[in-house]
């Protein structure tokens, strides 16, 4: 499966002024995949770090943020040598340490040299809740969900893609109906890795609804599990009301339809923690 957000990170690599880079996005739609196929293809070494539950980095992070001392945890938790040229450092679900994500400044500062890539399923929360985070510091990259044209490489359509790239629309126009019958397939799929994943290999449909499915689960398991309780009733109350918002011709957003009665500031917040999720997209 490929990402042209590949092209970007290789961008990134090769910039003089490159900082730790911050990937953002929603649960899902592919950041872990692509930091490690980027560390993969682009590295002769990565050290990979998951945040969550490691109560290790938590201690390793607690006291000072001093570079050296850092690296040198990470090579003794990791077992290998860290190369600053050859090897990626990979932090995922930083948001579960926010002193990893302070951390990023000093690696900016003190030891420009490291090539340190984060990401995180909640990372939008956690830079809006205090946690100490110089701007200016970090390089970020959104990462969302698989276009169309990266679905038609994905189940098979390069040349498809190709085509669309190229702008050759004489030869488009003749393969028009492939064209169509993609797009069909793309609204109903959507561009989530692993529905796409699981659509290309045998196109099955009722499978792809059932990864659907699970994801959405996640996504509300995360309302409980990280946002305010007093705000959880909610957000449960705008994500339900999303797709008959999306079906009416009306094309703004009623609050009305969310709860009778509702008015901005009823919502306000709520919609502001899913938007910091990155699950919705506020369009002026």
């Amino acid at each position: 499966m490929y990402r042209f957000a590949m092209k970007s990170l290789y961008k990134w690599k090769e910039s003089r002024y490159r900082k730790p880079l911050i990937i953002e996005g929603a649960r899902q739609v592919g950041k872990t995949w692509l930091m490690k196929e980027f560390g993969k293809k682009a590295y002769k070494d990565m050290i990979y770090i998951n945040f969550d539950s490691n109560s290790r980095m938590a201690e390793l992070f607690a006291s000072d943020l001093n570079t050296d001392r850092l690296i040198m945890g990470l090579e003794i938790y990791s077992g290998k040598k860290i190369d600053p040229e050859n090897t990626l450092i990979v932090f995922d679900e930083v948001q579960e340490v926010p002193r990893a994500l302070s951390s990023l400044k000093y690696f900016c500062e003190d030891a420009p040299q490291y090539h340190i890539m984060c990401a995180g399923s909640l990372l939008g929360i956690a830079l809006h809740s205090g946690t100490s985070f110089p701007v200016g510091k970090v390089d970020f990259l959104k990462l969302y969900p698989l276009s169309y044209k990266e679905f038609l490489m994905a189940v098979g359509g390069e040349r498809f893609a190709e085509l669309l790239s190229a702008h050759d629309f004489s030869m488009i126009t003749a393969f028009r109906q492939t064209y169509i019958d993609n797009l069909k397939y793309y609204y109903y799929v959507g561009g989530m890795p692993e529905a796409v994943l699981h659509f290309s290999e045998n196109r099955d449909f009722i499978e792809v609804r059932e990864v659907q499915k699970r994801i959405l689960t996640a996504y509300e398991q995360d309302f409980s599990k990280y946002a305010p309780n007093e705000i959880v009733p909610r957000i449960r109350m705008v994500w339900n009301s999303i797709p008959s918002q999306l079906a009416k011709e009306n094309r703004k957003f009623i609050y009305g339809l969310v709860r009778e009665g509702g008015r901005a500031k009823d919502f306000e917040t709520a919609i502001m923690w899913l938007s910091d999720c990155g699950l919705v997209h506020k369009v002026s």
